[in-house]
């Protein structure tokens, strides 16, 4: 009963996000200069036929009628027509998205793969060389931008090794992991130097409970304390901080998938603004938001599972 509690919490603490990203994207298209039509179709159209868009896509109602319209619209995943490839925005974007969302998935997998083993090592020696290199390796990877990693993974792993293809989603779910092997280890690297930081400052904190000595006391060796009890009880900052940079990392996909030639969510966005095509660029748009705010619940929801006094609170 608490978990449904918090869970119905937690989503109508979302609501107001989703609505309020609604509402930029509708109304930044009608605050852009110039007819939006004629920008769209590069006036090559006459004044005859953009009647007929404004006519079919509802644009010569009140504002508010506008608005309304595009809620419910939003609400039941209509978001309308794309005016460049004239076919549903729900269509086009759903052909798209699982690419965009495997790819956050793995690299987010990957990530807590790299950095917790590292972290554990790093606090295991801290103030020693393999504190000091982990450390310093990490500064220097976060400190490349992602689409010069992606190069680089290419270029070595791909074209060199061989070992990964460098382009394309595949076929199948295996073969769906194999492509995308490359561009989320891409999105780890970037990721996981982040969470190595926050863990490692998060178990140093713990390192100095009451309980941990107590473990000690024990008996319990150095590894078996930091693995049953310091991870755990660190994992909560860390868990806040992955949230945070994955929801940043959604819009870092698009360069990730304009560099490794996927064909997701990212690559639309891209034609969507060269065409300007807006009903597309506003579905994208709420699409980002909904996946910012499924990242924070899954978050949410992870709390509850490393320190259940989360639901009491």
């Amino acid at each position: 009963m608490h978990m449904v509690r918090y869970v119905v919490e937690r989503l109508l603490h979302a609501l107001p996000v989703v609505i309020g990203v609604t509402l930029f994207t509708f109304f930044a298209v009608k605050l852009i200069p110039g007819d939006p039509i004629r920008i769209m179709t590069h006036g090559r159209v006459s004044d005859a036929e953009v009647e007929k868009i404004y006519e079919r896509l509802g644009m010569n109602r009140p504002l508010v009628v506008q608005y309304g319209s595009y809620l419910v619209g939003v609400a039941t995943g209509d978001f309308g027509t794309s005016i460049i490839q004239k076919a549903p925005v729900s269509d086009l974007i759903g052909e798209k998205l699982a690419p965009t969302l495997g790819l956050l998935g793995m690299a987010t997998v990957l990530s807590i793969v790299i950095a917790v083993p590292l972290t554990l090592v790093s606090v295991r020696n801290r103030n020693r060389w393999p504190d000091h290199a982990i450390r310093i390796g990490s500064m220097v990877t976060f400190a490349m931008p992602p689409f010069w990693i992606g190069l680089l993974l290419i270029l070595g792993l791909g074209l060199h090794l061989k070992w990964f293809p460098i382009a394309g989603f595949g076929n199948g779910f295996f073969g769906h992991l194999y492509h995308l092997f490359l561009p989320s280890l891409t999105i780890a690297l970037f990721l996981a130097p982040i969470l190595v930081q926050s863990l490692r400052n998060s178990m140093l904190d713990v390192l100095t409970s009451d309980h941990v000595e107590v473990a000690r006391a024990k008996g319990l060796s150095e590894w078996q304390v930091l693995r049953r009890h310091v991870l755990r009880n660190a994992l909560i900052p860390a868990i806040t901080v992955l949230a945070v940079n994955i929801s940043f990392l959604v819009s870092g996909a698009v360069i990730v998938e304009y560099v490794f030639s996927i064909q997701g969510l990212g690559s639309l966005l891209v034609r969507s603004v060269g065409y300007r095509d807006y009903p597309i660029i506003q579905g994208l748009s709420v699409v980002f938001a909904l996946i910012v705010v499924a990242v924070n619940l899954i978050a949410d929801l992870s709390y509850t599972l490393v320190d259940k006094r989360v639901l009491r609170t």
